[in-house]
């Protein structure tokens, strides 16, 4: 693998994502040369993770870098390339290095265009933007991607990764949409699922609902990484109907805001355990008609009444 030279790194911006890489490329041997930040949050988490680098306007840092490591949100990264392109900011031979992770090179064509090597260099993990995100990152894996057939590019993408102690998978340009919807879904559908988890145990008057969920949900999260769809437990996967209605009735007096995604999940629960066997297929149609409806009612007797 192409170990890259020692680069000067230029850092846009100082964010969560900005400041940790750049750390972490600072920590490999490379040379943090001026980072981009103008919240308070952003010129702190430059204070710890990048000490003694200047801060700068985005073209002053992209004119003094090897490397622009542009760490923008989605929506903000084309507009910054064309700005950079438009004030001569980049020019030949540069690496441009974007994190986001639902964009490939495409969104860097006009530094490309400068003469510019494009890499989107996505980490697979959430950010604080505290120190303890370093050692995060070597545990991590990295969504690599340059241009089709530029071997010599994947190379510098793989070799950057792997020298920030984290693993590199490639993801072909045209997978980004795809591979990010994924992630999106699983880890921030996660957070929230498990935020509305805790919020309905307090409503019920737990206390201290996190301590009492993390290791049935750190099980859970074991289990199905090891066995996929053979994991699961609970009323859906054992077909029992009585249960599901008791928590379609609870939740829509208790958190009937919460009511609509325990059914949207219920019903997708529903189709992988059926798909995997693991329901007897009377249990599965009764389950299928319960939760297709959200007017069914929760009370049995109520429904006999109404058919």
């Amino acid at each position: 693998m192409m170990r890259p030279a020692r680069l000067a790194v230029g850092v846009v911006s100082a964010g969560r994502v900005g400041s940790v890489v750049g750390a972490a490329l600072a920590r490999a041997g490379h040379t943090v040369v001026a980072a981009s930040g103008l919240s308070n949050a952003s010129v702190r988490r430059a204070e710890q993770l990048l000490p003694d680098v200047p801060l700068l306007p985005p073209d002053e840092v992209a004119r003094r870098a090897d490397l622009v490591l542009l760490a923008l949100p989605d929506d903000a990264l084309a507009g910054m390339v064309r700005g950079l392109v438009a004030t001569g900011s980049l020019r030949p031979g540069q690496i441009v290095v974007h994190t986001s992770g639902s964009h490939g090179i495409d969104v860097l064509t006009p530094a490309a265009e400068a003469g510019a090597l494009p890499l989107a260099l996505h980490p697979v993990m959430t950010f604080t933007g505290r120190a303890e995100d370093l050692d995060r990152l070597t545990a991590c894996s990295v969504g690599v991607t340059a241009t089709e057939g530029d071997e010599a590019a994947w190379n510098v993408g793989e070799a950057l990764t792997v020298e920030m102690g984290a693993e590199p998978v490639r993801v072909p340009d045209e997978a980004r949409a795809l591979y990010h919807a994924a992630l999106a879904h699983g880890a921030n559908h996660l957070m929230t699922l498990v935020a509305d988890c805790a919020e309905l145990l307090r409503e019920a008057g737990i206390g201290q609902p996190e301590r009492l969920v993390a290791p049935l949900l750190s099980a859970a999260l074991d289990n199905v990484l090891r066995h996929g769809d053979r994991a699961l437990t609970g009323p859906v996967a054992r077909g029992d109907l009585g249960t599901v209605r008791k928590h379609l009735a609870v939740l829509a007096e208790r958190g009937p805001d919460i009511a609509p995604s325990y059914r949207a999940l219920a019903k997708r629960t529903l189709a992988r355990g059926d798909a995997a066997g693991l329901l007897d297929p009377s249990a599965a149609a009764e389950l299928t008609e319960l939760l297709s409806d959200p007017a069914d009612p929760a009370d049995p007797a109520e429904g006999q009444q109404n058919q």
